[in-house]
């Protein structure tokens, strides 16, 4: 994350991360103070929260008077939507900053198993989820048996930092 980070100037807006749908998502905002806005239609993109997002500060401080003090709460609740989706709400409809796409926060409803080893070290993030009976997680060469580590994140962790004693000596050799 440090190294995608140095890419972004702190002091400009941005809203980093990477949605779990295929469009912008479309609501109709109801029960507003103005009537303007009864039955207004509303498209925006939100970063999948269980992938994780990163606002600059800059950003952040827009959002403080907007969403302190349990306004995120309230915003929230009048759209019906959780805190991701809120949030996506408040940056790009509230406060018309686009979501920036960044490939490498991944999300449980995305398919772990195709992220390849290789590009483990260029990831910010990485999830896992029990769908179906069946862990979707990262497929990690090595590392600990199945019944140890089923979610896959220690085998992960070793993978990407090897010299840690709690690793195996597989892993520690590479």
């Amino acid at each position: 994350m440090v190294r995608m980070l140095d890419d972004y100037n702190p002091t400009q807006d941005w809203y980093l991360g990477k949605p779990s749908i295929s469009s912008p998502l479309e609501i109709f905002l109801d029960n507003t103070k103005t009537s303007t806005e009864v039955n207004k239609k509303v498209t925006f993109w939100f970063a999948t929260g269980g992938a994780g997002f990163c606002v600059s500060r800059a950003l952040a401080l827009k959002m403080m008077p907007i969403a302190a003090s349990g306004k995120f709460v309230a915003i929230g609740d009048k759209i019906r939507f959780p805190d991701d989706v809120t949030m996506g709400f408040l940056i790009e409809h509230i406060l018309k900053v686009p979501l920036t796409v960044i490939d490498a926060f991944h999300s449980h409803l995305e398919p772990m198993e195709f992220i390849r080893p290789e590009t483990f070290h260029d990831q910010v993030s990485f999830s896992y989820a029990r769908m179906r009976n069946e862990w979707n997680v990262v497929k990690v060469d090595g590392g600990f048996d199945q019944k140890t580590d089923p979610k896959r994140i220690y085998s992960l962790h070793c993978y990407l930092y090897p010299f840690f004693s709690i690793c195996p000596k597989s892993i520690r050799r590479r």
